[in-house]
């Protein structure tokens, strides 16, 4: 441990001698933290997928120093060098990489990480988006702290008038309830906390876990008979897995409006789990799997 220690702080004296004399600004991060950051931020290392993914849409590319073992989007990413879990990253990885700012995400990051980061000196700003409107504003946070201002606002902008439309189109329609499964075994649902569940909202659907306190709780095939959702929707958390096998389970309980009506779905996991530009695409599937009398391909593409 001492030895640990050692290692740490000589690692960390050589960041600061790096770093000493670089003109800093203080901000408000999303979690109400004050939060030195530099005026132009060199080596980025973000802390989960969604801050990876905003990143680069924000045009920055050469400014990313490292990333997690879970960053795969855009294909650029996979070439940066890698710190390990967004949960449990490598503390030393992280501080041979000298970054001049690092970016988490409270609900992914453990608290304990990002203190002890900033514990070494480091300026540790921290992400909190909830909701599609959320979403729009860390992308606009983010584009302010790396000098992006410009491309934050555009993205924000087209964003706002993608769902804007989406709206336009659904307000008036019947609200058909939804079950979002997220998981088999154990089955797990989105409450009203989770980014999924507005986006459901948004797209013209009415969740029936949206009461649910916890983001992600479990559910059992009880509640969801009780529920009687007259559309499922399935979460691709595991790309490898034979979700038509998944799909003709729900065969076994045709008592549910959404399995007489054949109205079960697959989505892709990573257009309405994080919380990145790409949510208006998941947005935009959702509305078509929900609505599919309104929402065809031409809407989809505008």
């Amino acid at each position: 441990m001492i030895k640990r220690l050692l290692f740490f702080a000589f690692l960390v004296g050589v960041f600061h001698a790096v770093s000493v004399g670089g003109q800093e600004r203080t901000l408000m991060d999303e979690t109400g933290r004050e939060v030195k950051v530099p005026l132009s931020a060199k080596r980025i290392v973000s802390l989960a997928p969604s801050i990876t993914e905003i990143l680069f849409a924000l045009g920055l590319n050469s400014e990313i120093a490292g990333v997690t073992d879970f960053c795969d989007y855009p294909e650029a990413c996979l070439t940066k060098p890698r710190i390990g879990g967004f949960v449990n990253p490598s503390l030393e990885r992280i501080v041979s990489l000298k970054p001049d700012l690092i970016i988490g995400i409270r609900d992914g990051n453990r608290e304990e990480t990002l203190q002890k980061l900033k514990d070494l000196g480091f300026s540790v700003y921290r992400v909190d988006p909830k909701g599609f409107d959320g979403v729009t504003k860390t992308i606009r946070n983010l584009g302010e702290i790396a000098g992006r201002e410009e491309a934050a606002g555009r993205i924000a902008r087209t964003m706002m008038t993608k769902k804007e439309h989406i709206l336009s189109l659904t307000r008036s329609l019947y609200k058909p309830k939804i079950f979002f499964q997220v998981g088999d075994a154990p089955m797990v649902t989105v409450g009203k906390g989770a980014l999924t569940n507005d986006l459901i909202r948004l797209a013209g659907g009415r969740n029936v876990t949206e009461n649910e306190p916890v983001d992600y709780p479990p559910y059992s095939i009880e509640a969801v008979i009780k529920s009687a959702p007259e559309i499922i929707i399935m979460s691709s958390m595991d790309n490898r897995k034979d979700y038509s096998n998944l799909i003709r389970k729900w065969q076994n309980w045709k008592t549910i409006p959404a399995v007489k009506r054949n109205a079960i779905h697959v989505i892709d996991s990573n257009l309405v789990d994080r919380p990145t530009p790409r949510i208006t695409e998941g947005l935009e599937t959702l509305a078509e799997m929900i609505h599919p009398e309104v929402f065809g391909d031409t809407q989809r593409r505008k």
